[in-house]
């Protein structure tokens, strides 16, 4: 799986299936930060391409270094929120 950030695509910032030749993100990765994640529901429903995409709650690498544009948390901080969240049943999309 992957989130298209091609901005001459149909599928622009939307969830892909791989292989795909579109530019793209990869979800599945070795660094293990997106074993969590929530898409934010930013530039989703009237999509403007070049607004910005691939933007996530997602886990923060270890070193705590900058994203590109996500919220990245420590793994036991976002566990945490999305409990709660699921316990106040929040509808998050």
């Amino acid at each position: 799986m992957a989130w298209c950030d091609d901005i001459k695509s149909r599928s622009y910032n939307k969830l892909i299936e791989l292989p795909s030749i579109l530019s793209h993100e990869k979800l599945y990765r070795k660094d293990h930060i997106y074993d969590l994640i929530v898409p934010l529901d930013y530039n989703t429903k009237k999509i403007i391409k070049g607004k910005g995409s691939a933007i996530f709650l997602h886990i923060a690498k270890k070193n705590f270094n900058p994203t590109r544009g996500c919220i990245a948390l420590k793994k036991r901080d976002l566990i945490f929120l999305l409990k709660k969240i699921q316990d106040r049943k929040i509808k998050i999309n």
